[in-house]
């Protein structure tokens, strides 16, 4: 039960940090959770910072033919191909954004087209966006016309307080013209505004049907706490930061432990055997 203490009609689920385990893989556990959860009535969707591409492998493992939210909201669309919403960031924004960046020390992803487009084919966490995007990047050095049609802007960095400051630099001036925030403790992400998981979740929740307080949401990091703020049953993972845990009505078990099946048979459907 929500704290309004209506049970949950549709849970909306991040994926990295959340669905998929440290491999970026939906476990048997978390599919079987799932078609329970639709065996009990209650409908399931994803909302990611990912790409389309790097979303449909999943929805097909899954069977979901409802919409889906890519790039935070971005773009929510089934996987038929229809496309519900579309929102890029303003080119003006994009650029200034850009610009005030400068030449700090990040590797930077533009995503437009349906295409991942990236300062350098190496780094850290370019494996880990391969398996996630489900494509290759286009490595380039002129991002120019791309600013001008970008999905998402992302900034990848393993200097936490460097991430941070730029995050902060940038917000406290484009903070109203476009959703900035951190999916991961090294990725700033930059969208529309439109684009951010608290719009994404009541656009979701309306194609379902569903008011958002017999929407559930669960999620691990700073950009689910628009949609945890806004849900009538907000879980954090048990691998989620203290910060937002602390927002959550429960916390989880990790996604490494099949964090989001035990949301679903404990805190959802609550199986009496689970």
């Amino acid at each position: 039960m929500s704290p309004s203490g209506k049970r949950p009609r549709l849970l909306v689920s991040d994926v990295d940090g959340t669905l998929v385990d440290r491999e970026k893989q939906l476990t048997k556990g978390t599919i079987e959770a799932v078609a329970r959860l639709h065996e009990a009535g209650i409908g399931f969707t994803i909302i990611s910072a990912r790409p389309r591409s790097g979303l449909l492998p999943l929805i097909e493992q899954l069977g979901l033919d409802e919409p889906v939210g890519a790039f935070n909201g971005g773009i929510v669309f089934r996987r038929s191909g229809e496309i519900l919403a579309h929102h890029r960031i303003d080119p003006a924004v994009a650029r200034g954004i850009w610009a005030a960046v400068g030449d700090a020390p990040v590797d930077r992803w533009v995503f437009a087209d349906d295409r991942w487009y990236a300062s350098t084919s190496q780094g850290t966490h370019v494996g880990s966006e391969r398996r996630a995007s489900a494509q290759e990047p286009i490595v380039t050095g002129d991002f120019g016309a791309l600013l001008d049609r970008a999905d998402k802007i992302t900034f990848v960095s393993d200097d936490q307080p460097l991430l941070a400051e730029l995050s902060a630099q940038v917000a406290g001036v484009w903070g109203d013209s476009a959703t900035i925030a951190q999916s991961q403790t090294y990725y700033l992400d930059v969208t529309a505004p439109e684009a951010n998981k608290g719009a994404g979740i009541a656009a979701l929740a309306g194609s379902f049907g569903v008011p958002l307080d017999e929407t559930a949401a669960i999620g691990d990091q700073a950009n689910d706490l628009p949609m945890l703020d806004r849900a009538g049953l907000a879980i954090a993972m048990g691998n989620a930061p203290d910060g937002v845990k602390a927002r959550a009505h429960h916390v989880s078990r990790p996604n490494h432990d099949d964090g989001v099946a035990w949301a679903i048979d404990h805190l959802i459907i609550k199986r009496d055997h689970a």
